[in-house]
């Protein structure tokens, strides 16, 4: 009769295959059947034994390397647009006017609304007196000695503009002659650069249309101002005049054809932006999943939309150039004052606020 052995009373046993194991109540000592076809499972330690007052849902979770690298960039572009929120919030409007005010440009934008605004109240005066002449045949003294000084501060706010913009025929002309250099000039020598150089006749007939009408306008109208100082005679200086008004009429259509090209493009790029912005809702991709992709895409689409309001500002500030260049060419005089008068300021208004955030971007990225 075959004898039972059982496991601690030989250790030694040559037919291992012929024993069983005892199993143990003791969790540091079970043992597994060796020859079960399923290999042992290795075991995980727990994480309840650090955390005795909470459950951990993603015990076995890890993240992967891509998705920590998301979040990276996702934090990288909050603080990106915090610190420029912040360092907007510490511009103060007066140092931004400052800035403005330090440049000839800036000057001229604010001799420029106090002259319109002079004159669209004077144009209001004027309309409120011919009603009152009904009554009163003829105005007081003191009244007509304020209407005349500030006809005269208006007439003086114009010529000191006039003496602000002398030599801007400089800034077109520099842009031209850039472009009488050769390309790739810096890859050969200084005197092998200068014996194929452009000449400057050929350089001022190749230059872009916009360029030409503003080098001449510019130049025009130093000669206008010059004139006026009675340097140079009055004949020339009304002939400068007109043709500078001529060059500036022609000179805004051209803009006004660029600028609806860039809003047409703007369009296209803010339609594209916006579609790939619903294709992501459409398939389910939220904040989480692609963070990084979605707000790229709201950034574009915010600069893309403040880039196409400041093309509708300038294409308004455009349209009441044309007007007020047109009523000056053709001598229209229905209205002629209170068009002139309104158009002006409106401009004004517009160019003055399209330099004040330009000095104002710059200031926020000094910070």
């Amino acid at each position: 009769m075959s004898s039972i052995s059982f496991p601690d009373q030989s250790r030694t046993d040559p037919h291992p295959e012929d024993q069983f194991y005892t199993p143990s109540f003791d969790s540091s000592s079970f043992q597994i059947n060796p020859l079960s076809s399923h290999p042992p499972r290795t075991p995980r330690t727990s994480l309840h034994a650090s955390s005795s007052h909470h459950y951990s849902a993603g015990i076995y979770e890890e993240k992967e390397p891509e998705e920590q690298h998301i979040q990276v960039e996702d934090v990288e572009i909050d603080l990106e647009e915090d610190r420029a929120k912040e360092a907007e919030k510490r511009v103060k409007k007066e140092e931004v006017w400052r800035e403005m005010f330090l440049t000839s440009n800036g000057r001229d934008k604010a001799f420029k609304l106090m002259q319109y605004s002079i004159r669209v109240g004077l144009v209001f005066h004027s309309s409120l007196t011919s009603t009152r002449l009904l009554r009163r045949p003829s105005r007081p003294p003191w009244e007509q000695n304020i209407v005349q000084r500030l006809q005269s501060t208006a007439s003086g706010f114009s010529f000191t503009r006039k003496l602000l913009l002398l030599f801007n025929w400089l800034g077109p002309l520099n842009q031209i002659l850039a472009q009488q250099s050769v390309p790739f000039s810096s890859e050969v020598s200084t005197e092998t650069a200068k014996k194929i150089q452009k000449p400057l006749l050929h350089t001022i007939l190749y230059a872009p249309p916009p360029l030409l009408l503003e080098l001449a306008n510019a130049i025009a109208d130093d000669i206008a101002t010059w004139s006026r100082l009675g340097l140079l005679g009055k004949k020339l200086g009304t002939r400068a005049a007109r043709f500078s008004d001529w060059c500036w009429f022609l000179s805004t259509l051209v803009n006004l054809v660029e600028n609806s090209v860039e809003r047409q493009i703007i369009s296209g790029l803010q339609a594209e932006v916006e579609g790939r912005l619903y294709t992501e809702s459409m398939t389910g991709a939220t904040a989480k999943s692609k963070p990084k992709a979605s707000k790229i895409d709201e950034k574009e689409l915010s600069r893309l939309r403040n880039q196409d309001y400041w093309l509708q500002v300038t294409r308004t500030k455009l349209l009441m150039d044309l007007i007020f260049v047109s009523y000056e060419l053709f001598n229209i005089q229905r209205g002629h004052n209170a068009v002139k008068a309104f158009t002006g300021l409106t401009a004004a208004v517009l160019s003055s606020a399209k330099l004040f955030d330009r000095h104002k971007n710059v200031l926020v990225k000094t910070f």
